[in-house]
């Protein structure tokens, strides 16, 4: 008896000594574009003008606008937004099968027990002329086994399983990272469509006072039916995009509701009263392009797919090798006379080898296959880098562009204004008919259109960039 527990306890230890984890460890690759320092320098389109700065990104990006309504739709869009709630969901089935991936390592334990009443055949008894009596009998078993993880198969299941948990971890960041964007870029819309609004309303005022003075002074005799006539065209053809401009400020705000989890209906009327799109006019923080690769949730999510790729080639490669299983195994049955009699009883224990011989190439298939996959995602990993870098540079670019252009359409519509007050000065004293004015008020109507659209877009393209930034994921 003590030979047998000796050879067992010594079988036990060389088992656990001996025990390895096969496959490959996951490093970021050594030439994977992250690490390249051309990929981590200061950004190309950040370095001209003032317009930005190398500083750190805060982490909350929308209170640089210091509006309140602002920053209470974003809170509630991160608190009640359905996409979110989706990602939190997948994220909470990561974690749910890290724990059943974690539940291998422990000892799997079967309890069974039953109790009936009859009787066995007369032939089983090997008396066939012979009807046993009926009687209680019971059965009751415990058996538990424990799979040793030699190889370490368990082990690279586990690591691809926490993998997976992290990357669905950085996806939900993601989601939050889009809500915030979006939530700021609908309520922006509104603000914008209010304020468009408003700057088309006043083109119409002040057409249908030019359209006003043109008949008081066709009334006096001094102007024709032609001008009066121009004048109410003009008037009739501002107004026709005032319906446009409410709807897409409707839009907006039907957007605005889906994003923070609100039916159209319940959203607050006084959304409607904003005429100013938010955007932080100072220099704007950016960081550099190391900042920007550690702090992109997609990226992270990418890299922890690729690990999780490499554990699997681990698991793959543990399908060579043999399957080792601890097991103990006790029971009990018999007539319920007899119950707790030690001749009931049963007792059995040792290890159980199970090994599937790799000779039809299945198991190596499996390991080019998983190796494959990894592969796929190394390069998926490289191409989600450069294009957050190349989103981010992009946006960087068209935002001080666009600040540019703004710029001339400030210019141009002053001019506008200022030609527009001459030639009507000009109309009025007599020098000059209303074909001139007419023009000009065109010129200035449209000069006040595109300052009003270009507003807009810059409120817009500012979210664009710190969308690219990343962003809001803190």
């Amino acid at each position: 008896m003590m030979n047998y527990r000796f050879s067992t306890l010594t079988f036990l230890s060389l088992l656990v000594a001996g025990c390895t984890v096969v496959g490959p460890d996951y490093q970021t690759p050594a030439d994977a574009v992250i690490k390249r320092p051309s990929a981590q320098g200061t950004f190309v389109g950040a370095q001209a003008g003032k317009v930005y700065s190398d500083a750190p990104l805060p982490a909350h990006w929308w209170r640089l606008n210091h509006d309140p309504v602002l920053d209470q739709l974003i809170d509630k869009a991160l608190n009640t937004n359905a996409n979110l709630r989706a990602a939190q969901a997948n994220l909470a089935s990561a974690r749910a099968a890290v724990a059943g991936a974690q539940a291998q390592q422990s000892p799997v334990i079967d309890v069974n027990a039953a109790t009936k009443y009859g009787h066995s055949s007369g032939l089983q008894q090997l008396q066939p002329d012979l009807r046993p009596p009926d009687r209680w009998s019971y059965s009751s078993g415990l058996n538990i086994a424990y799979q040793v993880d030699l190889f370490g198969q368990i082990h690279r299941a586990i690591e691809a399983s926490q993998q997976d948990e992290q990357a669905a971890t950085a996806t939900y960041e993601a989601a939050r990272v889009t809500v915030a964007a979006e939530t700021a870029r609908a309520y922006a819309a509104v603000c914008a469509g209010g304020m468009q609004l408003a700057s088309a309303q006043k083109s119409v005022r002040i057409q249908q006072e030019s359209s006003d003075i043109a008949n008081q002074l066709w009334q006096a005799g001094r102007g024709t039916q032609l001008d009066v006539t121009r004048a109410r065209g003009q008037v009739q053809q501002l107004r026709a995009d005032l319906p446009t401009l409410k709807a897409q400020q409707q839009v907006a705000l039907f957007r605005l509701a889906t994003l923070t989890g609100e039916a159209p209906s319940a959203m607050p009327a006084s959304l409607f009263k904003c005429a100013t799109p938010p955007r932080f006019t100072g220099t704007i923080p950016v960081g550099n392009g190391q900042q920007l690769l550690r702090r992109r949730p997609d990226i992270r999510a990418a890299e922890r797919k690729l690990a999780a790729a490499t554990a699997r080639i681990g698991v793959a490669i543990g399908q060579l090798y043999p399957t080792i299983t601890l097991g103990l195994a006790t029971g009990s049955a018999g007539p319920m006379s007899m119950l707790g009699n030690k001749s009931t009883t049963s007792l059995s224990i040792g290890p159980l080898i199970s090994w599937t011989l790799p000779n039809t190439g299945a198991a190596q298939a499996a390991i080019a296959q998983a190796r494959a996959t990894a592969d796929a995602e190394y390069a998926h990993f490289d191409a989600t880098v450069l294009n957050a870098l190349q989103e981010t540079e992009s946006a960087l670019v068209i935002y001080a562009r666009q600040l540019e252009r703004h710029a001339a359409l400030k210019a141009a519509r002053d001019t506008a204004a200022q030609a527009a007050s001459q030639a009507s000065a000009l109309y009025q004293a007599g020098k000059t008919d209303y074909l001139p004015v007419l023009d000009a008020q065109r010129t200035l109507a449209s000069a006040d259109s595109a300052l009003a659209a270009s507003l807009a877009q810059l409120a817009d393209m500012q979210i664009d960039v710190f969308l690219a930034l990343g962003g809001g994921w803190e």
